[in-house]
């Protein structure tokens, strides 16, 4: 089965329990903070961020390699006469020009972890030099996935300190509604 087969799947059987229906509590937060800038939102879903990041005046571009996703997002902005770029395809096979921040939520988590180094890689080709990495780690305290356990002893190696200044907080604990939550850090590249 394909990558993208796989993720349609999910969205034609409604195993959709990563979908909280609304934006994340981190991002409203961030958001109280985050001027108006290029945003990408990567494996955006069905794009309840995106959706806020255009109502506020955001230049978004978003990325799922799902079909459901992509047709719902592209219906919920026409019905609030946003825009937004969307982009139906595998991010590993995009290039784009680099963004002022990145919005990472349920993509790092989906993919396999023998991915994430190659994952890492392409957010930092994505971002521009100080640029913000809002970032959402998943906890499941799982084995396998997805999600996969994003343990924070893992995502502060992958994202290392030569290449990415992390906060000196240790994060804020965001709840979600699979009953599971995330770990929320703004990450900056260097």
């Amino acid at each position: 089965m394909t990558v993208r087969a796989f993720w349609e799947g999910k969205y034609h059987n409604n195993e959709t329990g990563w979908d909280r229906g609304s934006a994340s509590p981190a991002l409203l937060d961030w958001l109280k903070e985050l001027q108006p800038c290029r945003i990408l939102v990567p494996g955006c879903g069905r794009g309840h961020e995106v959706i806020e990041l255009a109502r506020r005046g955001f230049d978004v571009t978003a990325v799922d390699i799902a079909t459901p996703a992509i047709d719902h997002m592209q219906a919920m902005l026409e019905k609030e006469k946003l825009t937004a770029t969307l982009i139906h395809g595998d991010l590993f096979e995009i290039e784009l020009p680099p963004f002022d921040a990145i919005y990472e939520q349920t993509c790092l988590c989906a993919i396999q972890p023998s991915q994430w180094k190659e994952y890492e890689q392409w957010l930092h080709n994505h971002l521009k030099p100080g640029g913000q990495l809002l970032a959402l780690f998943m906890q499941t305290g799982a084995e396998g996935g997805p999600p996969f356990h994003c343990d924070l002893s893992e995502m502060k190696p992958l994202f290392d300190a030569s290449r990415w200044q992390w906060p000196e907080s240790e994060g804020d604990a965001v709840a979600h509604p699979s009953g599971r939550h995330e770990m929320a850090h703004l990450i900056q590249r260097k």
